[in-house]
C-alpha cells in the first residue's frame, strides 16, 4: 500500500470518527433539551428523524457531485453546514428553532461529511482485494468515535450545559476541512475501458435484483441504529440505570464496533458478504430479545451494549462492499448513495416512531418488538443476494 494511500484512508478514519461519532451523540441530548425547551420525546425523536431523513435525501446528489468534483469540496460544504447547525441550535429558544437547526441544517451537512463521501473517495484508489479491510477500517472509525463522542459529550453537558456543550462541538466539527485535504490527489483504480453514462449505471442498478434488496435491507439497519442511538439512553434512565452508565452503554456500542467492523470488513475479503449480512441481522434479533427477558441495571445496559456493539456498523464494510463488488466504483458514491438512502429512511421511523410509541404507551417494549421481527426480515432480504460482478467490469478489465 503506498504512502499517499496510507494518509488518505488515515484522514478518512479521522473524519469519520469526528462527524460519525458526533452524529451517533445526538440521543444524549434528548433529557435537559426536552426539559429546557419543555418537548416532549416524541418530537426530539422527530427532529433526530428529520436530520436522518434529510441526510438520506441529500446522499445520492452528494455522492454523484463527490464522483464529479472530488470529496474534499463536499466536505468543506457539508462541514461548515454541520458547524452551523449546531451552532444555532446551541441558542434555539423553541421546538420550532431546535429543528430547522439540529434537524434540517444538519441534516444537510451530513451528507457531505460523513462515510458515504469517505468510502467513495477511497473505494475508487484501494484494490479490490483490500476494499473490505479498508472499508471496515473507516467504519470501525465512526464506532471508536462513538466510544469516545458520547461519554465526552455526556461530559460536557454535566459540566457546562447542553448549550454550551453544542457550541463547543459545533467549532470541533470545523476541522473537517483540514483532514479533507489528505483526500486529494490519488490514482483511482477503476479499470480502463469505455466510460458509462449515469443513465446507463442508474438503469443498470435498478434492474439487478440484488441491489433492490440490499436496499430494502439496508433500511432495518438504519430503523436499528437509530432507534438505540436516540432512545437507549431515556429507556435505561426509565430502568433506573444510572446516567453515567446508560451514556456509556452508547459508548461501549462505539467501542466494540470498532472490533465488528474491522473484523466482518475483514472477514468479507474473504467470504460472502451478502451470507455475513444474514448472520448479522439474525445476531441483533437475538440480542434485542434479551434486552426485553434479562433485569435491566447498570451491568446488563453495558453487556447489551458490548453485544449490539459488534453488529453495531459492521453492516456498513459489507453493504458498501457489494455495490462497489457488483457495480465497480466509477459510479460509487451515487449508487451507494441511493442504498444509503434507504438507511436514512429506517432512521427516520426508528427515530420518531420510538418517540411516538413511548408516548403513546409510555414504554419502548412495542418498539423493541418491531426491531426484533424487522431484524428477521432483513435476514430473509439478504439471503438470495447476488454478489457476482457484473460481466460488464471482466470486459473492461480484459
Amino acid at each position: 500500500m503506498s504512502r499517499h494511500l496510507q494518509i488518505m484512508i488515515a484522514c478518512g478514519i479521522l473524519i469519520v470518527l469526528l462527524a460519525g461519532g458526533l452524529r451517533q451523540s445526538f440521543g444524549v441530548f434528548l433529557p435537559p433539551i426536552a426539559l429546557d425547551l419543555d418537548i416532549q420525546r416524541q418530537f426530539f425523536g422527530l427532529v433526530i428523524a428529520s436530520q436522518a431523513l434529510l441526510f438520506g435525501i441529500c446522499q445520492p446528489v452528494a455522492g454523484l457531485l463527490a464522483d464529479r468534483f472530488g470529496a474534499y469540496k463536499l466536505i468543506l460544504g457539508g462541514a461548515l453546514l454541520y458547524a452551523g447547525g449546531l451552532w444555532f441550535a446551541s441558542s434555539s429558544e423553541s421546538a420550532l428553532g431546535l429543528y430547522l437547526s439540529l434537524g434540517l441544517m444538519v441534516g444537510v451537512g451530513l451528507s457531505g461529511s460523513t462515510q458515504v463521501i469517505v468510502l467513495g473517495a477511497v473505494g475508487k484508489v484501494v484494490p479490490e482485494e483490500r476494499r473490505g479491510t479498508a472499508f471496515g477500517l473507516i467504519i470501525a472509525s465512526a464506532s471508536l468515535g462513538m466510544f469516545f463522542m458520547v461519554p465526552g459529550t455526556q461530559a460536557l453537558i454535566d459540566g457546562f450545559g447542553w448549550r454550551q456543550a453544542m457550541a463547543l462541538l459545533a467549532v470541533a466539527i470545523l476541522v473537517l476541512p483540514l483532514l479533507a485535504v489528505g483526500l486529494t490527489g490519488a490514482k483511482t483504480s477503476e479499470p480502463a475501458g469505455p466510460r458509462q453514462s449515469l443513465g446507463a449505471a442508474i438503469w443498470e442498478a435498478r434492474t439487478h435484483s440484488g441491489y433492490i434488496l440490499l436496499t430494502l435491507g439496508f433500511f432495518v439497519c438504519g430503523f436499528h441504529v437509530t432507534f438505540v442511538g436516540t432512545h437507549l439512553p431515556a429507556y435505561l434512565a426509565d430502568n433506573q440505570v444510572s446516567s453515567w452508565a446508560a451514556s456509556l452503554a452508547l459508548g461501549m456500542i462505539g467501542l466494540f464496533n470498532v472490533v465488528g467492523a474491522f473484523l466482518f470488513g475483514k472477514l468479507s475479503d474473504r467470504y460472502s458478504k451478502k451470507n455475513l449480512l444474514v448472520v448479522l441481522y439474525i445476531g441483533r434479533a437475538i440480542v434485542m430479545s434479551l434486552l426485553l427477558v434479562v433485569p435491566i441495571n447498570d451491568a446488563t445496559a453495558l453487556v447489551f451494549g458490548a453485544l449490539m456493539g459488534v453488529m453495531w456498523l459492521a453492516t456498513v464494510p459489507l453493504t458498501g462492499g457489494i455495490v462497489a463488488q457488483i457495480f465497480g466504483t466509477r459510479y460509487f458514491g451515487m449508487l451507494f448513495g441511493v442504498v444509503f438512502m434507504s438507511h436514512q429512511f429506517g432512521a427516520f421511523g426508528g427515530a420518531w416512531l420510538g418517540g411516538y410509541i413511548y408516548d403513546v404507551t409510555g414504554s419502548y417494549d412495542l418498539m423493541w418488538g418491531l426491531s426484533i421481527g424487522l431484524g428477521l426480515v432483513a435476514a430473509l432480504l439478504h439471503w438470495p443476494i447476488r454478489e457476482q460482478p457484473l460481466e460488464r467490469l471482466a470486459h473492461e478489465t480484459a
